[in-house]
């Protein structure tokens, strides 16, 4: 499927990121957030959350008969970024130590400040990303990297305190939407 290219994100790109985001977490079975994870899926736009039950074989079951037949582009969409989501959990696990303790509870801690506006968060996660991407080698693949970290931020923040989970969720698809938009169009084209 071809995803339309614009300046910003359209509603489904807000989707795609929201799945993206979704389907990482998903991908972090030991996170003490998994209760409001599984809240947070069932709230989000477009049935990004299944309540399928997954088969010894791999696929999905379900309640029509011929849905397997029925898969539509938005379907064959939704599984590609599903997948991305999976490859970059695996990535994100080597990254993940290189996240200390302490930035975690201090972004943990201002995001837990109720008065602080959607950009202030931004601007707190974009500040300790960009402090996360000076430690990287110069040879990584940057957008993928930022990518990553961002997605680790969010996770660790939500680990830390998954009252958090709904609000470093919105933030974090913003950001991702602002910043790293045609990159993840790309890695959704380029797997579908």
């Amino acid at each position: 499927m071809d995803l339309k290219v614009s300046n910003g994100p359209g509603p489904g790109d807000e989707r795609t990121t929201s799945l993206l985001l979704l389907g990482f977490l998903q991908s972090c079975p030991h996170s003490c957030f998994q209760r409001e994870l599984e809240a947070l899926g069932h709230e989000l736009p477009g049935h990004l959350f299944h309540d399928d039950e997954l088969q010894t074989d791999g696929n999905r079951c379900s309640h029509f008969p011929l849905a397997a037949e029925a898969e539509t582009d938005s379907e064959r969409q939704e599984e590609a970024v599903r997948e991305v989501a999976r490859q970059l959990a695996q990535i994100g696990d080597r990254l993940e130590g290189s996240i200390r303790p302490g930035m975690v509870a201090g972004l943990a801690s201002r995001f837990s400040v109720r008065s602080l506006s959607e950009e202030d968060r931004r601007q707190c996660l974009a500040a300790a990303l960009e402090q996360l991407m000076q430690t990287c080698p110069p040879d990584t693949d940057h957008e993928k990297t930022q990518l990553l970290l961002t997605m680790l931020l969010a996770k660790k923040i939500a680990d830390h305190s998954p009252a958090l989970l709904r609000d470093v969720f919105h933030t974090t698809v913003t950001f991702i939407n602002q910043n790293l938009l045609a990159y993840v169009r790309n890695l959704v084209r380029n797997m579908d």
